[in-house]
C-alpha cells in the first residue's frame, strides 16, 4: 500500500520520522536476532529487519526500488522458512538452535538450500541479495541524511551478516547433539523439489529483475572505499560471528556475566 501510494506521501513531515523509526528497527531486529536461540524467531527478527530497509528506502520516496527488494527477498526468505520448516520436523518439532549442530552430515541438500538463501540474505556478491541491498545502500549514499542514520544503515548490514553467521556455526560447524537422534530421517525429497526452484530463483531473480523492471540501468559513481562499504562490513559481521561462535560465550559461567544486557537484548 505504502509503495503504490507513495506519490501521495512524497513532501509529507511522516516521511522523516518513519526514516527514523525503520532504521531503528533495522537496528533493534538485529541485536534482537543476535541473542536469540529460537530458529523461527531468528528468521523472523531478520524478515523484521529487511522490512525496516524496506520502509526507510520508501521513505526517501524510491519506491521501485523497495519493491525491488521486496521481490528479491521473497525468493531466499521463502526458501530459508521452508528449510527451517524441514529442520525442526527433522529435529522431533523442536526449534532451539542449541539443539541442533552438524546437520550438513545429515541433510546434506537441505543444508545447502539453507546456506545459500542464508547467503542471499546477507547480500553476498552476485547472489540475489546482493543487487537489491547494494543498489539500495548506494542510493542511501548519494542522498544527503546525517551521520546518524547512515551509521544505523550500515551497522543493521553487519547485524545481518553477524546474526547468519551465528545460525551457520549452531548449525552447521558443531557436534551433533544427540538429544533428538530418533526422529532425523532422510532428505525430504517432496519438499526439495519446490526448494531447488527457489533456490534457482533466489540465485538469479536478483540480476534478472534488476535488468527487468529497471527503466534505465542506475550508474552510481563514488568513491572506492564507499562503494566497497557494504562489502567492508560484511565482511567485519563475518569476522564478529566467527570470533563470537569460537569464544564459548554462552556457557553458563560466562552468560552470567552479561546476563542483564543479554536478556535485556533479547526482549
Amino acid at each position: 500500500l505504502l509503495i503504490r501510494f507513495n506519490f501521495m506521501l512524497n513532501d509529507m513531515f511522516f516521511l522523516k520520522f518513519l526514516l527514523l523509526l525503520s532504521s531503528l528497527t533495522m537496528m533493534m531486529a538485529g541485536i534482537g536476532a543476535n541473542y536469540e536461540f529460537d530458529l523461527k524467531k531468528i528468521i523472523a527478527l531478520s524478515t523484521l529487519s529487511q522490512l525496516g530497509l524496506m520502509m526507510s528506502i520508501l521513505s526517501m520516496g524510491l519506491s521501485e526500488l523497495a519493491f525491488f527488494h521486496l521481490l528479491s527477498h521473497a525468493m531466499f526468505k521463502a526458501l530459508l522458512f521452508m528449510c527451517a520448516g524441514v529442520i525442526i520436523h527433522m529435529m522431533n518439532d523442536n526449534q532451539d538452535i542449541r539443539y541442533m549442530g552438524g546437520i550438513s552430515l545429515y541433510i546434506p541438500l537441505t543444508s545447502l538450500c539453507l546456506n545459500i538463501s542464508n547467503l542471499s540474505l546477507c547480500g553476498i556478491p552476485f547472489l540475489a541479495g546482493f543487487y537489491s541491498k547494494d543498489l539500495i545502500l548506494e542510493v542511501f549514499s548519494m542522498s544527503n541524511l546525517n551521520l546518524l542514520v547512515y551509521f544505523l544503515y550500515y551497522f543493521s548490514t553487519g547485524l545481518t551478516m553477524f546474526y547468519t553467521i551465528r545460525l551457520l556455526f549452531y548449525m552447521m560447524l558443531n557436534d551433533y547433539n544427540l538429544l533428538v537422534v530418533y526422529n532425523l530421517y532422510d532428505e525430504d525429497y517432496l519438499m526439495l523439489k519446490s526448494m531447488f526452484m527457489l533456490l534457482f530463483m533466489s540465485l538469479v531473480t536478483g540480476s534478472f529483475l534488476s535488468w527487468m523492471i529497471f527503466d534505465y540501468p542506475f550508474m552510481i559513481y563514488m568513491s572506492f572505499n564507499m562503494k566497497m562499504m557494504v562489502i567492508y562490513v560484511s565482511l567485519l559481521g563475518f569476522l564478529m560471528g566467527y570470533l563470537i561462535s569460537n569464544m564459548s560465550i554462552y556457557s553458563t559461567n560466562k552468560f552470567l556475566i552479561t546476563y542483564n544486557l543479554s536478556s535485556f537484548f533479547s526482549l
